[in-house]
């Protein structure tokens, strides 16, 4: 017997049920606590500072008269610098937030007095504060932009006419992004970019980013298509920062025989390389292809999309009805589609699928306008169904060009979740990778159930989250949705929550057995609560790992 729920499922209709996968408050509230950690390490690593010593004085009432008249004036304001000798101020500042910084600004003072805290952040804002004493202030500051700022604390002591200044550099932890244009940067098969043959056991490998390829040194994170090939037994491989401790998180899932990708943001070390671990018991090959970068400078911010769907072959959505034609190319306009800026947009975040392959090939997604480069985004077996997440250039037309690597024709489907340009004012903070949720844990997410994470509640200032979404010990063939819910986090903890809809679109796909995963850039929405749907009529589990937030 076929029981109702099914059957109205199976019409696209799936009843009201009193609250998602089971889910305790306790656990989804300790995500959040992971996230601060997180986050807070992140933008707090740097410290900025400027002892005392460096604090210049001087008398603020210069003599006006000259001769004997002038020497005693300038005797006076000589007189009137020394009676508060200890007048100076140190200066410290650590990150806050990807725009954000806290000053702790420590007074010291030889006398009591009445005096004038001028701080000047160097972007045009000021803040006034008074003590009389020696005392320890700090002030917290949000930047309009990121990059370096010279902050400059001025103290007046309005009793004895002297001022005591100093200043330090600063720099905001958040990253803006720059596209390149889509370039191998690392392939084990040739030695491009590191020494040729697969990768050992448990070895790890590494590739230069910063310096290399137009990249410039002070990069902070990269955008990179991460494919395994040549997988003599199933494991996962994890990017890195090199320089740092290998993370218990994974980009790359794959079993033997399989060529499987997927994209990845991730921290490049101080040295400015990325480090590859395979955690397998087999040799892989390795292939990276670069498709931007971010630095601390003003260049391109992201804006979240909720995600949805321009591409559909299988409907004649964005493209002509039917299946791409193999070794062909199809333009896709994104400019002015489904949230996008009609104009100024350098880049775009996609979600890619390829179904119904009549053979083996891969996808290559290029700006418009440029010639088809030799790198891959999706790659694919005969009947498989498969999604990678895509960072794109946006040609000066404001499209991009989709081609069928393959010789046989494929359905392709195309979902946006966001785009970058100068105007969009979030900008990019990574993190050590953190896991952030393992349904394994806990409790198994039922058939065309939900579970749902509190990312950014109460934080409205964070409008993205950069997530690797696994799925696991899968029950059935399906497909997962990330998309923003609309209750609050309120709503969940006091049950008046209603239950979501699903938008139409993808982030991964599978077949019952597979671990699958692929990176999600997850918008927050308007409630900062973010959904993670299982699209099949199993049970399978679900992790997710955090590797960076957008944030203005």
């Amino acid at each position: 017997m076929i029981s109702a729920a099914v059957v109205a499922a199976a019409i696209g209709f799936v009843p009201n049920v009193a609250q998602a996968a089971d889910q305790p408050a306790d656990r989804a509230g300790g995500v959040a606590a992971k996230i601060d950690s997180a986050k807070g390490a992140a933008a707090g690593a740097a410290v900025f500072h400027s002892p005392a010593e460096r604090t210049v004085r001087k008398a603020t009432t210069a003599p006006a008269a000259t001769g004997d008249h002038g020497k005693a004036a300038a005797a006076q304001a000589a007189g009137a610098a020394e009676a508060n000798p200890g007048l100076a101020v140190d200066l410290r500042a650590s990150g806050t937030t990807a725009h954000g910084i806290s000053l702790a600004s420590r007074i010291s003072t030889s006398v009591e007095s009445s005096i004038r805290v001028e701080i000047n952040w160097g972007d045009g804002q000021t803040d006034t504060r008074h003590t009389t004493n020696a005392e320890l202030l700090k002030t917290d500051h949000k930047f309009a932009e990121v990059g370096t700022h010279t902050v400059t604390v001025t103290l007046t002591d309005l009793n004895h006419n002297v001022t005591a200044t100093n200043s330090v550099e600063v720099q905001a932890s958040g990253s803006k992004f720059t596209p390149h244009g889509p370039t191998r940067l690392l392939d084990t098969r040739d030695g491009t970019g590191a020494a040729a043959g697969p990768v050992l056991p448990y070895g790890t490998t590494r590739v230069k980013i910063g310096g290399n390829s137009g990249i410039p040194a002070g990069a902070t994170a990269v955008a990179l298509n991460l494919t395994v090939t040549n997988a003599r037994s199933g494991g996962h491989v994890t990017a890195y920062p090199s320089g740092t401790e290998q993370p218990n998180t994974s980009n790359v899932n794959f079993v033997a025989g399989q060529t499987v990708p997927n994209m990845t943001i991730v921290p490049v070390g101080a040295d400015g390389y990325v480090e590859f671990v395979n955690r397998s018991y087999g040799e892989v090959d390795l292939i990276a292809d670069v498709t931007g970068y971010f630095t601390r400078t003003n260049a391109s911010g992201y804006t979240s999309l909720d995600p949805a769907r321009i591409v559909d072959s299988r409907e004649g959505l964005g493209t002509a009805r039917g299946q791409v034609a193999g070794q062909s190319t199809f333009p896709v306009q994104i400019a002015g589609q489904a949230g996008v800026p009609s104009s100024g947009v350098t880049a775009v975040a996609l979600n890619v699928t390829v179904t119904n392959p009549r053979s083996a090939g891969h996808l290559t997604l290029f700006p418009s306008g440029q010639q088809a480069p030799s790198t891959s985004n999706v790659n694919f077996t005969a009947g498989q169904t498969i999604a990678n997440s895509v960072i794109v250039p946006v040609g000066s037309d404001g499209r991009i060009n989709v081609r069928n690597g393959g010789w046989d024709p494929a359905d392709v489907i195309v979902d946006v979740v966001g785009y970058y340009s100068p105007g969009s004012k979030a900008a990019y903070l990574p993190v050590t990778p953190t896991r952030l949720y393992d349904s394994r844990e806990w409790s198994v997410v039922p058939g065309q159930d939900y579970s749902y994470l509190p990312l950014g509640d109460g934080k409205p200032w964070v409008t993205g989250y950069v997530l690797n979404a696994t799925v696991t010990n899968t029950q059935g063939d399906g497909h997962l949705t990330v998309a923003p819910d609309p209750n609050t986090w309120a709503q969940y903890l006091g049950g008046t929550q209603s239950r979501p809809t699903p938008p139409n679109s993808s982030s991964l796909n599978w077949t019952k057995g597979a671990t699958v995963p692929n990176l999600v850039q997850a918008s927050t929405g308007k409630t900062g609560v973010i959904d993670l749907w299982n699209r099949s009529w199993e049970p399978t589990d679900m992790v997710v790992d955090m590797f960076g937030l957008y944030e203005y």
